[in-house]
């Protein structure tokens, strides 16, 4: 049995298995939600958006990357370049990313969205409490790449990143480009690029074969 996942007018549909299973009339599900479902945020995601940020980052670093008017503005200007993973109606993770215009990340980066750029900036990565652990921040990250292909215009995907998150990039294909100029609360990141290449939902462990910018400033340390 399989079970059909939506998705935004970008996001190809896709299937995931679930068990077989005899379910009584008596006891069919009472509402139609998906079992699971990537699309992209929007304004009326922020509050979900933001409970989960503030659980991952204030406990370690006493301070989010985004408040709660940056998510609102990120997703009110560029809701295309966000993307939400939904287990049953619920927010489970999420990226959130706007649109940069130069080669390497700033300090402004953090706070502004250029549109219609070659870069995507991707501000920030997260996984709800409940479901770390399980591989679903590699799996949301690879979804976004390949989603990101389908947009018109992106060429490269940047991000920056604390030293002991260097090996979850590496192994999802970025490649460092050195220390990055943002310091976010005393902390510093290296930046890191991917390039996007080839067919969109190409295999997963496929090599890149296309140029797109996408920049991360800070990514849940439980992934």
């Amino acid at each position: 049995m399989t079970t059909k996942v939506s998705s935004s007018p970008f996001l190809k549909p896709f299937f995931l298995k679930t068990p077989v299973r005899v379910v009584s009339p008596l006891r069919q599900r009472r509402h139609t939600l998906p079992a699971s479902e990537f699309r992209n945020l929007t304004p009326q995601d922020a509050i979900s958006v933001f409970e989960i940020e503030k659980e991952a980052f204030v406990s370690v670093s006493g301070e989010c990357p985004l408040t709660l008017d940056e998510v609102l503005n990120f997703l009110g200007l560029c809701p295309e370049l966000s993307l939400g993973w939904f287990e049953e109606g619920q927010l489970v993770a999420f990226i959130i990313g706007s649109g940069w215009n130069k080669e390497r990340l700033s300090q402004e980066a953090m706070t502004r969205h250029v549109p219609d750029t070659p870069t995507v900036h991707i501000h920030l990565l997260s996984v709800h409490r409940h479901c770390r652990q399980q591989g679903k921040g590699s799996i949301l990250l690879w979804r976004y790449l390949q989603y990101l292909r389908c947009l018109p215009g992106l060429r490269r995907a940047l991000l920056i990143c604390e030293d002991f998150l260097l090996p979850f990039y590496l192994k999802a294909g970025f490649k460092q480009k050195g220390p990055s100029e943002i310091s976010v609360a005393n902390l510093r990141f290296q930046e890191m690029e991917y390039l996007l290449c080839g067919q969109a939902y190409a295999r997963r462990n496929s090599a890149p074969a296309s140029p797109v910018t996408v920049s991360c400033v800070k990514v849940n340390r439980a992934l």
